[in-house]
């Protein structure tokens, strides 16, 4: 019962429209706890079912494991953990959410646990207010804005800074070179 849902290459004039006058962004939506976050579309290849992954050892919390994803390794980063809370558990609707992240001239693919994926939302420019500079349960350079929809705001995430390679591998570091707790006898 592997589930896969592809996302499709859309071209950025796709994901980009211009319509009355106001440009507008595609955004796919998840939920964390009882917070909804976005990425942009033209960042997620796909959204697989959470399950087969490989846990590698001294490895940064917020860093599950990794999967096979047609023969590619693919880390897959808890975004609950990475943003200082508590490990998420796993239940019915948890998913991986596989990003294409750049940094500098390279492009990684990067799998992200989300509890529940739940749609594609179009979002205006000028329903996008600027990050907060303070209040928010995750650090503000991981904020690209909060979109307006429906009365409610939706938490953009600047998703090449969340899931910075080189950061993620500093931290990475950090944990190999940790002591190891004593043994007790």
């Amino acid at each position: 019962m592997n589930q896969m849902v592809k996302a499709s290459n859309t071209s950025p004039a796709a994901a980009k429209s211009n319509t009355g006058g106001g440009d507008t962004h595609q955004y796919l939506t998840f939920n964390l706890g009882s917070e909804m976050f976005a990425v942009g579309i033209l960042n997620v290849k796909e959204i697989i079912e959470y399950g087969n992954l490989t846990e590698i050892p001294m490895m940064p919390s917020f860093i599950r494991g990794v999967i096979n994803l047609r023969g590619a390794v693919v880390p897959v980063v808890d975004l609950s953990c990475r943003f200082g809370h508590h490990a998420s558990e796993v239940q019915r609707r948890t998913c991986i959410v596989i990003v294409e992240v750049r940094q500098e001239d390279a492009k990684h693919d990067i799998g992200i646990m989300v509890d529940a994926v739940s749609e594609v939302l179009e979002i205006g420019v000028k329903d996008i207010e600027p990050a907060p500079s303070f209040g928010a349960k995750i650090r503000a350079d991981f904020i690209a804005g909060m979109g307006k929809v429906a009365g409610k705001f939706v938490i953009l995430l600047q998703i090449d800074r969340v899931l910075s390679v080189d950061e993620m591998s500093a931290l990475a570091d950090v944990a190999r070179s940790s002591p190891e707790a004593p043994a007790t006898n």
